[in-house]
């Protein structure tokens, strides 16, 4: 009996989206993956998923275009299923787009841990959030810093953010700075990389996960997934710890798979109580007690500070905040602009006005930002662009909030100074003992 293949199309974000095809549909002969389409990321469209890595039955490689395109392209390959494949966007939006595609007739499916998780033979503790934003680096490398203080040896697998030649990133690992360079990275992939090498510590990313964990297993007494947006784990974790943000009261159960995070977590970190309205850290508490009531969950404040803080006092700032976190992460501030409040700016410029380029592009599609510049940077271009608008701005300081170090990469006429974050003692030490409890029973 010979079974008809089902035509596929993979919505993605260049990351997600290559998992699921690698761990599933590359070698499954009921399927025929026709095509990627992209979305949240500028420019990752019109490349094509190599050969390489796409496998046998894809000798010329799979095209990846714009998201824009799917109708046309369920009608042009007459798709069976269209696979919803990248992360935080809200319940509301998945449905808008199930129901594009059911009424163009394809099925539409959202996959789950079992056909997408791999098996580590090492132990996986993996750092998951309901939204981007809501501070799962600091999380990591603290986990990172309690468990060496323990003589573990941990390599960090960061969750995937392949923008350039897909092939050439297939496996790439981190250890010093030089490394961001060998491999081209964007802005994006250092304020991810960067703060983790700083403190010594082993990453690993890039397409292909499968080959990541096996090389990272060598090196490693245990394995830290270190997720992205509020996406879930390709590796099955030994210990599930999520991040919530009381800053977005109610998101933890209303974006996707931010929710499907909270349900599987072992242990719910709700972060930034410091900052937060009192009001909205309970409502992420009852929520997370009454979703996942088998959870430990920690209140944490995530604590800001800046070398020569007193430099800030009085001072005309421009902001500069992580990128993806204030663009489809829907946060209209960060850490910099907790910390020029906190330390006595006379002032927050206002950027809009002197925004260049791809720059002001970014404001006219993210109508929240107004007193704050996200640090954009996916290609020359941009990263151009940039440097163009903090040029452009009258201000007497940058405020740097982002994980690395901006200054290292533009050349202003404004001084910079960092911002940095990390959670606070009470937090460092509940988790402390979290592990204490993980370690015994492995």
């Amino acid at each position: 009996m010979i079974i008809k293949q089902k035509k596929v199309i993979i919505m993605g974000a260049a990351g997600r989206d290559f998992h699921n095809f690698n761990v599933y549909f590359r070698n499954n002969p009921q399927y025929k993956v026709e095509a990627f389409t992209a979305f949240q990321i500028p420019g990752i469209a019109g490349r094509i998923y190599p050969p390489e890595l796409a496998g046998e039955a894809y000798p010329g490689g799979i095209p990846i275009h714009d998201e824009s395109e799917l109708p046309g392209l369920i009608a042009k390959f007459r798709t069976d299923e269209v696979v919803f494949s990248y992360s935080d966007v809200s319940h509301v939006d998945v449905m808008h787009r199930a129901s594009l595609v059911n009424a163009l007739g394809p099925d539409f499916r959202l996959m789950g841990a079992q056909a997408t998780m791999l098996q580590s033979t090492k132990p996986v503790i993996a750092v998951c959030a309901v939204r981007t934003g809501c501070g799962k680096s600091q999380t990591s490398r603290s986990i990172t810093e309690l468990l060496r203080r323990r003589g573990k040896s941990v390599v960090i697998v960061r969750h995937p953010m392949p923008y350039g030649d897909l092939h050439a990133q297939r496996c790439q690992r981190f250890e010093t700075l030089a490394d961001l360079e060998r491999y081209d990275c964007t802005i994006e992939e250092m304020e991810e990389y960067e703060s983790h090498i700083r403190e010594g510590h082993i990453v690993y990313a890039g397409v292909d996960y499968e080959e990541i964990l096996r090389r990272a297993e060598r090196e490693a007494d245990i394995v830290l997934w270190d997720g992205g947006n509020n996406d879930i784990p390709f590796y099955r974790p030994d210990l599930h710890i999520v991040v919530a943000d009381p800053h977005r009261a109610g998101h933890e159960l209303l974006y996707y798979p931010g929710e499907t995070n909270l349900r599987m977590a072992q242990v719910v970190i709700v972060n930034k109580v410091n900052t937060a309205a009192p009001a909205a850290t309970d409502e992420v508490v009852a929520n997370v007690t009454r979703t996942n009531p088998q959870a430990a969950v920690i209140r944490a404040a995530s604590v800001v500070s800046a070398e020569r803080e007193e430099t800030i006092r009085g001072k005309r700032v421009l902001v500069v905040e992580d990128g993806p976190t204030l663009t489809h992460g829907g946060m209209a501030y960060g850490a910099a602009h907790v910390a020029a409040r906190q330390f006595g700016a006379a002032a927050i410029v206002d950027p809009r006005p002197y925004a260049v380029g791809t720059i002001k592009g970014v404001y006219e599609k993210y109508r929240h930002l107004t007193d704050i510049l996200p640090a954009m940077g996916y290609g020359d271009q941009q990263v151009h662009d940039l440097q163009a608008t903090i040029d452009a701005v009258p201000c007497d300081l940058v405020l740097v909030g982002t994980p690395f170090d901006l200054a290292r990469l533009i050349k202003t006429r404004h001084p910079m100074l960092r911002v940095s974050y990390g959670l606070d003692q009470a937090a460092t030490a509940a988790l402390s003992e979290v592990l204490e409890h993980f370690l015994a029973g492995k």
